[in-house]
């Protein structure tokens, strides 16, 4: 996972308050075995058409948001169900920062194990950033160290995150990561369990009568 420290980017707006798992990943798309390829399906109902074409008013189709690794939505983003397809399709369109008000539980923990920063800002300030990130060309910086957001308006949105997440997207660990960080206490407690096991095969066992 690729850490998260500073992040300075074009922003994309998505002013859509409960942007549900399957508006953002659709499940008709959740048959693939790999973590990858699903960014092309992204919020695939707004992006695109009945005829499959896509969608020229829908805000992420438009020129001057294209390549943006930030997203900004309104409040209860990534409500619905626990797919954590939700967070590998926003991650393989290249998101790594979405901005919003609140984020649904199970979809916060699911980003962050997914090198997603989820950003909690307040009301007005995230009405702020979606009408100047309709201004061609706008952009924000993240920053996980200082846990700042800023542009270069003065805007600045002091958030908070807890030490544990922090630490794992600075570092950029997962799940996998994490436990490879104890792979010599892991290696020790298997030979000791082995060996007790193997000791205790080759005791006598009883013999009832």
């Amino acid at each position: 996972m690729k850490p998260f420290r500073t992040l300075t980017s074009k922003v994309a707006p998505l002013d859509r308050v409960n942007v549900d798992t399957d508006q953002i990943i659709p499940k008709q798309f959740l048959k693939r075995i790999e973590r990858t390829g699903y960014g092309e399906f992204l919020f695939f109902d707004w992006r695109r058409g009945a005829d499959g074409a896509p969608n020229p008013e829908f805000s992420l189709n438009q020129p001057h948001h294209q390549g943006a690794e930030i997203l900004v939505a309104g409040r209860n983003f990534g409500c619905g169900s626990s797919r954590e397809h939700a967070a590998w399709a926003l991650s393989d369109f290249g998101f790594r920062c979405v901005i919003a008000p609140s984020f649904a539980d199970i979809f916060f923990s699911n980003a962050a194990k997914n090198g997603i920063l989820l950003v909690e800002l307040p009301d007005e300030k995230v009405a702020l950033l979606l009408e100047r990130a309709k201004v061609p060309g706008y952009q924000l910086q993240v920053s996980l160290e200082s846990q700042t957001v800023k542009d270069d308006q003065g805007f600045d949105g002091p958030f908070t995150i807890d030490a544990f997440r922090r630490s794992c997207l600075l570092e950029g660990l997962d799940d996998i990561g994490l436990a490879m960080r104890h792979t010599a206490a892991l290696d020790a407690y298997e030979q000791k369990h082995d060996a007790a096991f193997w000791s205790a095969a080759r005791q006598p066992q009883g013999v009832s009568a």
